[in-house]
């Protein structure tokens, strides 16, 4: 494949993944503003209960993920049948997750807030909204399987307009509840987290509905408890340590934001409207580690290796060039958003510091996401990505975090600026894995 044929496939499947988290980040940007006019304590509440959806989404990508890279390969090899089966497995554990974390807040909604705050009018409404999302979990968790099928056969546009339906429907529910539109009450915090359970639900339909007019790739619960030993083995193999490396990494941002947490209600308020602001820097970072891991997993599928390594270097330099835009989109937006936050003049302060300080993080970011999460894992190498995130988060951040909040009782700001130093702490470790090209192959096999 010449560099032209690429970067054509690079901006086909890319860009319908670039234009959902656009819209993602768009959204839940709105939902912060319409927030905003609730008043801080209802933005700090909502920061802090969807930290569980954090990690609920960390494990729904990371199980993607692993259903990604098998499913991506296998179609590189022209073998449907394998990647039904994956997206079967698949199905299996997230199924058993969903039910769980949905018991958890439907049953406990009160003790998962106190892990964060224990602050008790944040503790109430955080509980509220985690007992109405609880509704939605299980159709969150079946259409993120679904859509990461979908994405592994290049079909990013179909996914795109699935969850760019979703997210719509949530803003403008959001909208209707929050402010009390066509005569219904004002709902505030409560109304997010029903919009949200109703925009999950409504997604599962449009999956249901995609699969129904699809001629290969459908939602189907055929494989769920069928074993195949092999391919089960290679599933846990890719899988397993992409979701702990997700889950590390969520659970590393969730002790970030208990840190802030207990640094006072100003610190949440600007870490949660900066999180949104960084969520828009990263648009262009995150998308194009998706899609590039997508090409790099059908190229290696085909047997195809050194073309691969290629690929590899490519999206290397386009990850650097994301990173810059990314931090210059933050820079642009920040005199808006220091201008219509509603919160104190010290939550002001602190958010324009970490504005600061995230229009160089996400460039980290960025290069560490596509190696890691793109590039790496498109071969089937997730193993390294745990042990690293795992060592620079919980050996490195959080240990320096907490002892610079509580033991030292620095400022915030460093605080904060210490924490931020995680992404670019693993650079040498990441460029030298890159370099050795171990996760440059085929894994796909002869599945019955």
């Amino acid at each position: 494949m010449d560099k032209t044929t690429f970067y054509k496939k690079v901006a086909v499947i890319t860009l319908p993944i670039l234009l959902q988290n656009l819209l993602d980040a768009a959204v839940n940007s709105a939902d912060v503003l319409m927030l905003n006019y609730v008043g801080q304590t209802a933005i700090s509440a909502a920061s802090l209960a969807t930290q569980y959806s954090s990690i609920l989404f960390m494990v729904f990508y990371g199980m993607g993920a692993g259903a990604q890279i098998l499913a991506a390969q296998y179609y590189g090899k022209g073998d449907m049948k394998s990647v039904s089966k994956v997206q079967g497995i698949a199905l299996r554990y997230t199924l058993v997750v969903c039910a769980v974390m949905t018991a958890l807040c439907m049953l406990a909604p009160k003790a998962l807030m106190r892990i964060f705050t224990p602050e008790e009018e944040l503790i109430e409404l955080g509980a509220t909204y985690l007992e109405v999302v609880g509704i939605g979990m299980i159709f969150w968790g079946i259409s993120a399987i679904y859509c990461s099928i979908l994405r592994s056969v290049g079909r990013t546009m179909i996914v795109t307009v699935l969850e760019a339906s979703a997210l719509l429907t949530n803003v403008a529910l959001n909208a209707v509840f929050i402010f009390g539109l066509f005569g219904l009450p004002k709902l505030g915090l409560m109304g997010v987290a029903l919009a949200t359970a109703i925009s999950r639900i409504l997604q599962f339909v449009l999956c249901l509905i995609v699969s129904m007019r699809s001629k290969d790739v459908k939602l189907s619960f055929r494989y769920v408890l069928e074993s195949n030993p092999l391919l089960h083995a290679d599933f846990i193999k890719m899988s397993l340590p992409a979701i702990l490396n997700d889950i590390v990494w969520g659970l590393a941002f969730s002790t970030y934001s208990i840190i802030y947490g207990h640094l006072g209600n100003d610190v949440v308020a600007a870490n949660s409207l900066v999180s949104t602001v960084r969520g828009l820097g990263t648009v262009l970072c995150f998308g194009l580690a998706s899609g590039g891991g997508i090409i790099v997993g059908q190229i290696l599928g085909m047997g195809k290796v050194e073309e691969g390594k290629e690929a590899g270097r490519i999206l290397l330099r386009l990850s650097i060039y994301a990173g810059i835009v990314g931090g210059l989109i933050v820079a642009a937006v920040s005199p808006v958003v220091l201008h219509i936050a509603q919160v104190t003049d010290v939550a002001r302060d602190y958010l324009k510091f970490m504005l600061l300080v995230n229009t160089i993080y996400i460039t980290g970011t960025s290069v560490n996401t596509m190696l890691i999460a793109g590039v790496f894992r498109a071969g089937g190498e997730t193993r390294f990505g745990l042990i690293c995130d795992t060592i620079d988060m919980w050996v490195y951040a959080v240990p320096v975090g907490l002892l610079a909040a509580f033991v030292f009782k620095l400022p915030v700001k460093w605080v904060y600026l210490l924490i931020c130093t995680d992404e670019f702490v693993k650079w040498p470790w990441v460029f030298k894995y890159y370099h050795s090209f171990k996760w440059a192959k085929d894994i796909t096999r002869e599945i019955e």
